[in-house]
C-alpha cells in the first residue's frame, strides 16, 4: 500500500508540472486584439498586442534609408501612433486597413515588429472590358495582332 500512494503521488506531481507548463507557455504566447480606442483606455507597456484600424491620411512618414516608418492608425474615435522599423508590405498605404503586431512604449506609441495590410473586399476583374488596351490585349493573347 505505501508503495502504491508514493506511485500516485509522483503521478500527480508530474501530471501538476506539465499542467503548469502548458499553463505557463499558452498564456505567453497570447497576443490580444484591440483597436485604438481600446488601447488608448488602458495600455500596458511591454505587453505584446495586435492594433487594428485605418491608416490615417497624412500620417505616413517613410525614410528608406533608415528603414524607419511612422504613421498614425485610427479607428474613427481614438488614434495610436505607431513606429516600425523595416519595408512596408506591398498593400499598405494610407487610407487603408492595417493591423500591427507589437508592444506598447512607455513614451506614448506602439512600437510594431508586423505589419499586415489589409485588401479591399471587393472583386474587380483582371481586365475590364472598357478599361483602355483591353481590345489590343485580347488580340495580342489570340494572336491576332501578329499578323
Amino acid at each position: 500500500m505505501n508503495r502504491r500512494v508514493k506511485f500516485i503521488a509522483g503521478g500527480l506531481v508530474i501530471a501538476a508540472a506539465l499542467g503548469y507548463l502548458v499553463f505557463a507557455g499558452v498564456n505567453r504566447s497570447v497576443v490580444y486584439f484591440v483597436t485604438p480606442s481600446e488601447l488608448g483606455a488602458a495600455p500596458v507597456a511591454g505587453k505584446a498586442y495586435r492594433l487594428g484600424g485605418m491608416v490615417k491620411p497624412g500620417t505616413l512618414k517613410w525614410n528608406p534609408k533608415t528603414v524607419d516608418l511612422d504613421f498614425v492608425l485610427s479607428d474613427g474615435q481614438g488614434t495610436i501612433a505607431v513606429k516600425h522599423k523595416g519595408a512596408p508590405p506591398d498593400l499598405f498605404a494610407e487610407g487603408r486597413g492595417a493591423v500591427v503586431e507589437g508592444t506598447w512604449s512607455g513614451d506614448g506609441y506602439f512600437r510594431s515588429s508586423l505589419i499586415m495590410a489589409k485588401h479591399s473586399e471587393e472583386y474587380k476583374a483582371p481586365h475590364d472590358p472598357d478599361q483602355a488596351g483591353y481590345k489590343e490585349l485580347m488580340k495580342t493573347l489570340r494572336g491576332d495582332g501578329a499578323r
